[in-house]
């Protein structure tokens, strides 16, 4: 069955709540009004039970199959935060908040989900239990782990729980997986460049933060390029290069640096982080300075398809869209639904939105175009999983 009548009637009502989630972005678990919108839409709907607050500001829907006989329950999860980042689209529905969009799709993903919540409560056309989860802070603050130790899979039954990804890499309505690892695991590490400071027409007086900060950003670029096997995926990117002064006539005392490392293999993570803390000390100290490497945060580690459950997902995909990709090459970015993933079997997709800006970019929207085929992939899931 291709995508749903149903939803090319609703198409301008999804769209419509997805430009307002658009228009007011939150980030990570700070998310009043969109967990608000999310549970007075799930109400609406009927769905059977609406639990606020797991995993801090997370929400969860039950609805119940229009047989019970079955005691599984299958949950699908769309992310609800934004990226603090300015926003370039210039569209009728940008971001009302400054220095916050929605630059990655979670207000796609989200409307997406209202959508087939929507229909599932209207048809109920499975025996058993679908649970809807809107989670919190994927954009850092790893939301999907405080909802599994708000107890998520236990306190609902979760069997089986799916995820879905928009993609500019792929053509509209394109559906791409593989099983196994899929997305890298995450680090994100800080480095403290202090010095000594003092006035630029005199630099023989100073110890020079700047410089040395700068050095340690091209030594870290040796990581990859001369310290790790050529066959195994690594990034090390250095992002934010901050002093504690913009005067053009200062020396800082203090420089500071963050970044990311993106993995696969343990050993080759490891090998990563020990040649960078050398590389952070020993530079600092050839320009007489000093520097300290630490992490932000916890990992997220290498999200990991399930076999079957990949199947699961390409047979709904394929069922929607007539092909799905099943090799899709893995990407060093990261994604939090592996703490999911850890914790019960499933597996995740992606879903392609035609060309244009990429993710975490200043100009990117959400293609409203796909919403009819990311519900109806949503629903097909929910029955071929759940048959009556």
């Amino acid at each position: 069955m291709p995508v749903r009548n149903r939803f090319a009637e609703l198409h301008p009502e999804i769209t419509a709540w997805r430009r307002d989630l658009h228009a007011h972005p939150e980030l990570q678990y700070d998310l009043p009004r969109t967990a608000s919108f999310v549970a007075k839409k799930l109400r609406q709907f009927g769905c059977d039970d609406v639990v606020e607050g797991i995993g801090r500001s997370g929400v969860v829907a039950l609805i119940h199959g229009q047989k019970n006989d079955s005691d599984r329950t299958i949950a699908f999860r769309a992310d609800m935060d934004a990226l603090p980042i300015i926003e370039a689209t210039g569209a009728e529905h940008a971001s009302a908040i400054p220095g916050r969009m929605h630059a990655c799709g979670h207000d796609g993903h989200t409307a997406m989900l209202l959508g087939a919540a929507q229909y599932l409560a209207e048809t109920r056309n499975f025996d058993g239990r679908v649970a809807l989860v809107f989670q919190p802070a994927e954009e850092g603050g790893a939301g999907a782990e405080a909802m599994i130790r708000d107890g998520l899979i236990e306190s609902f039954g979760i069997s089986e729980i799916y995820g879905l990804h928009n993609s500019p890499l792929l053509p509209l309505g394109q559906f791409a997986i593989r099983p196994g690892a899929f997305y890298a695991a995450v680090d994100s590490f800080h480095i403290h460049v202090k010095g000594r400071g003092g006035h630029a027409a005199r630099p023989n007086n100073t110890i020079d933060t700047t410089l040395a900060a700068s050095a340690i950003v091209m030594a870290l670029q040796s990581v990859v390029s001369r310290n790790t096997d050529p066959q195994q995926p690594l990034v090390v990117s250095v992002t934010s290069f901050r002093t504690e002064t913009d005067a053009f006539n200062v020396i800082p005392e203090n420089a500071r640096l963050r970044g990311t490392i993106r993995s696969f293999d343990p050993q080759a993570r490891a090998a990563a982080i020990e040649r960078i803390e050398n590389l952070v000390s020993l530079t600092a100290q050839s320009y007489g300075a000093s520097a300290e490497f630490g992490f932000d945060e916890e990992p997220y580690p290498v999200m990991a398809n399930h076999e079957a459950e990949t199947q699961h997902c390409i047979s709904a995909a394929r069922q929607v869209a007539g092909d799905c990709i099943t090799d899709a090459p893995r990407t060093t970015g990261g994604e939090d639904f592996a703490y999911m993933l850890r914790a019960c079997p499933g597996a995740y997709i992606q879903l392609g939105i035609g060309k244009g800006p990429g993710l975490h970019h200043p100009e990117y929207d959400f293609n409203d175009d796909v919403i009819p085929t990311g519900c109806s992939y949503w629903v097909s899931l929910a029955e071929q999983r759940l048959p009556t």
